[in-house]
């Protein structure tokens, strides 16, 4: 792998940039591996990274129905937090900020991550008790957050319209939190892998899944088979689709989730503000352009595009809180295809069939998990138990009762 230092960037201008490698190869499909990723999204391929990396698995492959990083990897708001309720929620986002941190530095890739600070808002007294409640169970388990007033948003975000229809009583702010830009994320861990030894196949469809008698021994492609006695499912919207290929149905639902960008400008707008209460969420890209998300579509469907009425609720929101932006023109417009649990968490681990690992039902949150998804999903493949970061989180727990509601710190209703 090409090292990237100011020395690379320097020498390489020098020549014209016709110096710089392919970041990842593109190699034949070999019939048998040690184990395989069933999708080359952000979480697939950081499992295939830590596997590597941190078990020392070569003989992997990672296998893409289309192309890597295509799906909800680059169809989302790209904001990272780890300030959730729940004990178990905190202990799995926290230790993705955590590898945040210092990501750029591990992959030897720049994913942009910028700690501008994340905005919760509250529009009524019941949101700032929940505010207050969410601040104080972040701070016992270490969690930097605090609670602002209207007086400290208005310093932050002068043009801010504190008096809408919704009016803010106040907010959460978490100042480590902030941005990332996706692509990087997605070719960086793509990169690192490859460079580990990791199998990337494009443009390869799952159609069957293989097992003798409760064994995983294969999946089948459009490519032909692999034979593999460890296959980890993590194709986020796709996943009880994939799933039941191998006879299990998953207690999840795909929704349409909607997010759109605007024309580019100076910059002006310091930090990442998110409204529950009225489903949007705002930041503004390294480029300029105002990144703005939606709530979900309240459809169940795989259609990554949404619905116009979404957007216009969305948009007057946003105008109606920040009426500086009322004559900025949107640029696209996309959809991802969110896999919602029944109490908005992730489901990570093991399933009824040996060898065949689960990761799925994020919702809104999978992007800003990156990291810890795939650190805990590579160690329970690896081992064959789940960590104890994502044991809480196994699909058993829908049959003993053990949820995790998250529903109320999830940013936008699902």
């Amino acid at each position: 792998m090409q090292h990237f230092s100011i020395w690379s960037l320097l020498r390489n201008g020098l020549s014209y940039n016709e110096g710089w490698q392919k970041q990842w190869r593109s190699p034949e499909l070999k019939r048998e591996y040690d184990a395989v990723i069933v999708g080359a999204g952000g979480h697939g391929l950081a499992t295939a990274y830590y596997l590597a990396k941190e078990h020392g698995m070569r003989n992997i492959a990672v296998v893409e129905r289309g192309w890597l990083g295509g799906g909800n990897t680059a169809r989302n708001t790209t904001i990272v937090r780890s300030n959730y309720l729940w004990d178990e929620s905190t202990r799995l986002y926290e230790k993705a900020m955590q590898l945040w941190e210092g990501l750029s530095q591990d992959l030897n890739y720049n994913v942009m991550f910028s700690q501008r600070g994340v905005m919760n808002l509250g529009h009524s007294l019941q949101d700032m008790r929940d505010i207050e409640r969410r601040v104080s169970a972040n701070r016992l388990n270490g969690i930097d957050a605090e609670v602002i007033d209207p007086i400290q948003i208005k310093e932050m975000i002068p043009y801010i319209n504190l008096n809408t229809r919704y009016p803010i009583f106040g907010a959460s702010f978490q100042r480590r939190g902030g941005v990332a830009r996706h692509d990087g994320v997605a070719w960086g861990y793509a990169r690192a892998a490859d460079a580990l030894g990791v199998d990337i196949i494009q443009n390869c469809e799952v159609t069957g899944i293989r097992r003798e008698g409760n064994a995983i021994v294969g999946i089948e492609t459009i490519k032909g088979f692999i034979k593999t006695k460890k296959v980890g499912l993590v194709a986020a919207g796709h996943s009880s689709v994939v799933a039941s290929m191998a006879g299990i149905r998953l207690p999840i639902e795909s929704h349409p989730l909607q997010a759109l960008v605007s024309e580019s400008m100076k910059p002006i707008f310091p930090t990442v503000v998110m409204s529950n209460a009225i489903h949007a969420y705002i930041s503004q890209s390294d480029k300029g352009d105002l990144v703005i998300g939606a709530g979900i579509d309240s459809y169940a469907g795989y259609g990554q595009r949404g619905s116009f009425q979404t957007i216009e609720q969305t948009l007057k929101a946003i105008i109606e809180m920040f009426p500086i932006f009322s004559r900025v023109r949107m640029n696209r417009q996309w959809g991802g295809i969110v896999d919602v649990s029944p109490d908005a968490c992730p489901i990570i681990g093991l399933t009824p069939i040996k060898g065949l690992y689960i990761n799925c039902g994020w919702g809104t949150g999978g992007f800003k998990a990156t990291p810890s998804s795939g650190w805990v999903m590579a160690h329970t493949i690896a081992q064959d138990r789940p960590h104890y970061l994502n044991e809480p989180f196994s699909l058993n727990r829908f049959n003993t009762g053990h949820l995790i509601d998250e529903h109320g710190a999830a940013a936008v209703a699902h």
